[in-house]
């Protein structure tokens, strides 16, 4: 994924403690190694991203809750800072000492959900980059599939490591190499988008795929950061895409989209793009009506409003600066999976007179709403501020190291 996909590596025992989950982790990191939900393929395809150390992860648990979503991509898995070839979080927290991770996704399963693992992205180290050959490689990201389990695994194949073709031969031969001692592997590639469908280093990569005769359950696109306006831009390129995928590999126009993915970025992109609900609406109805393999996006991490709202004044990793309720996006992963996303919940009752007869400004606070850091509340009389992630934990309940900061009477 892209620069912000790179941003806050080294922060998770922070992180984690802000999203209220350190407590979790310790008493959950044992189930970790539990065999997988096991869900169909169309889960992991509709997997998006989240990143579970960094970014001010939200809590997966309570997404599953508001939208029905069973799957998540959890990023990245890269080389270590320092050099080597053993897989670490972010080039910093190793996998095979990990306890954090491991907790996010007992939670998970733990609500019949499940996990794919995404290696490489836009920043860091890639394992490719340092690994001697294919089959280390393969060895290293072996680890991380034993580790946790998995069933899925996403090669996320882009720049800098996508323009090394050593490199590439190295992640693309790994793949395979997975794809064979791992029976039923879900396995996605995904790499950069343009306008037509992708670039010149994106072809290379189809091409070493083709020469090493690997073919994984598909090979997805990302059209954001290259100059693309909305949804007709990314269609287009979809469809391009799907051309030169029939080209490299022989296939029809079918089994093409058979074996084509779309991730996305939520909100405004890196470059100052603009992707809205509707843009991903129209994007799910091009994937769904040509039998498209993937739908994905960056990242759940913001998927939701900026406090205060900025609808459009900067790009966030940890909210989208569009307008929007929490969660919108996922919704779209959910569709995709063809499940139905419950019911948004009802709007806030009207706002409370406060004690002194003045009126809060604030959306009254209520028990099934989803928070996240910054949103204000009004509650008894007085405006609450979330310090991080927060669902029915009552303002004014928790003391002054609780979620909420009291920052006054109305």
């Amino acid at each position: 994924m892209k620069p912000l996909r790179a941003l806050l590596c080294g922060a998770a025992s922070a992180a984690l403690a802000a999203a209220g989950l350190t407590s979790f982790v310790a008493g959950q990191a044992s189930g970790a190694t539990a065999d997988a939900a096991g869900l169909g393929s169309r889960w992991y395809a509709a997997a998006p991203y989240l990143m579970p150390l960094d970014n001010d992860p939200p809590n997966a648990p309570a997404i599953m809750d508001a939208t029905g979503l069973k799957a998540f991509q959890l990023a990245f898995v890269l080389a270590p800072n320092g050099g080597g070839c053993s897989p670490t979080w972010g080039g910093t927290a190793p996998v095979s000492s990990d306890t954090a991770v491991a907790g996010v996704i007992s939670s998970i399963r733990a609500k019949g959900g499940d996990v794919s693992v995404s290696v490489g992205g836009y920043g860091g180290t890639k394992l490719g980059q340092n690994c001697s050959d294919a089959a280390t490689t393969a060895a290293a990201y072996q680890q991380v599939i034993t580790k946790y389990g998995l069933k899925a695994i996403d090669f996320d194949l882009e720049e800098p490591e996508y323009e090394n073709t050593a490199a590439i031969a190295h992640e693309i031969g790994a793949a395979k190499i997975l794809q064979q001692n791992n029976p039923g592997l879900y396995v996605s590639v995904t790499t950069a988008g343009t306008a037509d469908g992708t670039g010149w280093f994106g072809k290379q990569m189809l091409n070493e795929a083709k020469t090493q005769g690997f073919v994984p359950d598909n090979f997805s696109i990302m059209p954001f950061d290259g100059g693309f306006s909305g949804a007709a831009a990314q269609t287009s390129a979809l469809t391009n895409f799907n051309s030169v995928l029939q080209s490299t590999f022989g296939w029809n126009a079918a089994t093409a989209y058979a074996h084509e993915g779309f991730s996305g970025m939520n909100g405004r992109s890196d470059s100052g793009e603009y992707f809205s609900q509707a843009d991903f609406q129209t994007v799910l109805d091009y994937a769904t009506s040509h039998n498209m393999a993937r739908f994905t996006f960056w990242s759940l991490n913001r998927d939701r409003q900026c406090t205060p709202p900025d609808n459009g004044g900067r790009t966030s990793g940890t909210c989208s600066s569009v307008p929007q309720g929490a969660w919108d996006f996922a919704k779209y992963s959910v569709k995709f999976a063809g499940a139905t996303p419950p019911d948004s919940p009802p709007p806030s009752s009207p706002p409370p007179s406060s004690p002194g007869g003045g009126t809060c400004a604030a959306a009254a606070w209520t028990s099934g709403a989803v928070y996240t850091q910054g949103n204000e509340v009004s509650h008894n009389g007085h405006t609450w501020k979330a310090k991080w992630w927060t669902q029915n934990e009552e303002p004014g309940t928790t003391g002054e190291w609780g979620v909420w900061q009291d920052e006054g009477s109305c």
